[in-house]
């Protein structure tokens, strides 16, 4: 609905029995947000925000704005059809009315629009996996998987088939661009991959996507978790970024060496380069790194046409545009965030105009020289994250700030937890 007018959204609201809508945003670490206003305060909505207190994003701030991004409209298809339910994504403003620096959506969709001046446009995807778990007879969720199935089962083995058709549907009238699903490697673990997209709207629908598998998997008497590492001996679950990138017109990936651009090539090589720096924003919980470099997992910095458990692979493509995935991150990072220090990695070696990284890790294969390896532990990329000058120019004082002083309170909570295992099962098994 990115065509239409506010009038013409008042009006649909009016024609579709919509009687709650739902202002979204996200906190510091990508979950979402909201508040629902009435019909008739939404033109309020339009013209000026609507004020919430904003100390869920940012401990320091009182009362911020929320302004609708009219082109985000969606009904949610579980809600029911008479009292409707729709969402929008928010801008967030400061009180005045000018923008808020802190706000992780605004920040890529600038940085987006700078690299359109520059001649670049780029498209997104996420592969993002999640496992699907029984209820207790109170309704509590458990660790026991929902099936025993394991990559690429089908029905009887796979038992999550009907809840992911569902999921399904729900993304696709949604109009978020669902493109495959199936099931995983673990037991109960699923995956479904999206369509490519313009960065701002990917970090959108990756940020609603959970929330519909939460919301589907609780009709259906399941409880869904994105947790990197839920089950200790079973797969960890991982979020997979695709990028294609073309400058002037032109694709600068390729799915071999002959047909990889120079840029190309630099584009890696910055990315590779940066990667110890964000792996912070990649992995923001302590479970993330009981995942990586376990079973498909990557460990190193390193970068594959073929293996599927490299850091960065390039796949072979067929009817679709040359592209790369970053196969480290999990769906407890903030896809704003991540989004941009991944573009901004990349373009800073495409300026460089080098790709000394890809051509280091290259020889470190041939020559059976071991790679670097990523962060260990939140703690370790956390430091390394807080000393990076390519962070420091990338986000906002703002966005650094928040983000660091909720990792550096969640590193000592875990420090100090006698059960870390119990720590890690409140903080992110139930509510991730």
């Amino acid at each position: 609905m990115s065509c239409f007018s506010p009038k013409e959204i008042l009006d649909f609201v009016e024609e579709n029995d919509v009687k709650f809508i739902r202002l979204t945003f996200c906190d510091m670490f990508g979950n979402l947000k909201n508040i629902a206003i009435m019909p008739n305060e939404l033109p309020r909505a339009f013209e000026y925000g609507i004020p919430f207190d904003a100390s869920c994003i940012n401990d320091g701030c009182s009362d911020l704005l929320l302004v609708p991004d009219i082109s985000t409209l969606s009904v949610l298809p579980w809600r029911p059809k008479s009292g409707r339910v729709v969402r929008f994504f928010c801008s967030i403003k400061n009180m005045d009315g000018s923008d808020y620096i802190g706000d992780m959506r605004s920040s890529l969709s600038n940085y987006i629009n700078s690299l359109r001046l520059d001649g670049y446009s780029c498209e997104m995807g996420t592969k993002c996996e999640f496992y699907l778990f029984d209820l207790d007879d109170n309704g509590n969720p458990t660790k026991v998987p929902h099936d025993s199935g394991s990559y690429l089962d089908v029905a009887p083995l796979d038992k999550c088939e009907n809840t992911r058709r569902e999921i399904c549907l729900s993304l696709e009238e949604m109009g978020l661009g669902p493109k495959s699903s199936c099931h995983k490697h673990g037991p109960g673990q699923n995956e479904i991959d999206f369509r490519e997209n313009e960065p701002v709207t990917a970090a959108d629908n990756m940020v609603h996507y959970k929330t519909v598998v939460k919301s589907i998997a609780a009709q259906n008497g399941l409880f869904a978790s994105f947790m990197p590492k839920p089950l200790e001996d079973e797969q960890g679950s991982a979020l997979s970024i695709s990028i294609s990138l073309k400058k002037g017109g032109e694709n600068i990936f390729g799915s071999d060496p002959n047909s990889m651009s120079y840029e190309g090539k630099c584009f890696i090589s910055g990315v590779l380069a940066r990667i110890r720096e964000i792996t912070a924003f990649l992995n923001s919980t302590t479970n993330s790194y009981k995942r990586l470099g376990k079973g498909y997992a990557p460990k190193y910095v390193n970068w594959s046409y073929e293996n599927r458990s490299q850091l960065i692979r390039i796949p072979q493509t067929a009817g679709t545009a040359p592209r790369i995935e970053i196969r480290s991150a999990d769906a407890c990072c903030n896809p704003y965030v991540t989004f941009k220090l991944i573009l901004a990695a990349g373009i800073e070696g495409i300026e460089s105009g080098n790709c000394d990284f890809l051509e280091q890790t290259m020889k470190s294969e041939q020559d059976s020289i071991e790679f670097e390896p990523l962060p260990e532990s939140l703690e370790e990329a956390v430091k390394i994250a807080e000393n990076s000058e390519f962070v420091r120019r990338t986000l906002s004082d703002e966005i650094r700030k928040n983000i660091f002083s909720k990792l550096d309170k969640q590193i000592k909570e875990y420090s100090i937890a006698k059960d870390k295992d119990e720590f890690e099962e409140k903080y992110y098994f139930k509510s991730i």
